[in-house]
């Protein structure tokens, strides 16, 4: 038989595929935050738009996108449910009126002490230690970064 040809088959399975685990594994997370989540209020990605300002309060909303890798097409709509919500404000940045700064508000901040109980609860869920977490964590991030080049 062709060795080429055994590669290639092997090559084309769905549980060889890079691609694969990490969707499917986005899948599963996506699911095991969505109780955490509904708890607090917030869907997922409202969740790492949070996280953001909870880290930078005042940023942009291109600043926003580019740390979540998302388009304003996708971000305008999500800031608009979160500043309905109360949790955020968009201004006009004083200096430069094309940008907008997203503030937290004080129901905002407060958010943030609900949210805190969510990592250990995924860091249980996931069976691993904090080491080995931070480890994939990486791992994953230096991937996405050489696939972005």
């Amino acid at each position: 038989m062709n060795t080429a040809r055994i590669y290639s088959d092997q090559a084309l399975q769905l549980d060889h595929q890079l691609c694969f685990a990490l969707y499917s594994a986005s899948l599963a997370m996506t699911k095991l935050y969505k109780p955490l989540l509904e708890g607090i209020g917030l869907t997922y990605p409202q969740y790492l738009a949070m996280l953001v300002l909870w880290e930078q309060d005042g940023v942009t909303v291109s600043e926003l996108g580019e740390r979540l890798y998302l388009d304003s097409g996708t971000l305008t709509p999500l800031l608009k449910r979160l500043e309905a919500a109360d949790l955020v404000t968009r201004l006009r940045d004083v200096e430069d009126e094309r940008r907008v700064l997203i503030r937290l508000t004080a129901a905002g901040r407060k958010l943030k002490g609900r949210a805190t109980r969510i990592p250990a609860c995924v860091l249980e869920a996931s069976q691993c230690e904090v080491s080995e977490a931070m480890a994939l964590t990486q791992q994953v991030r230096a991937l996405r970064d050489r696939l972005s080049t």
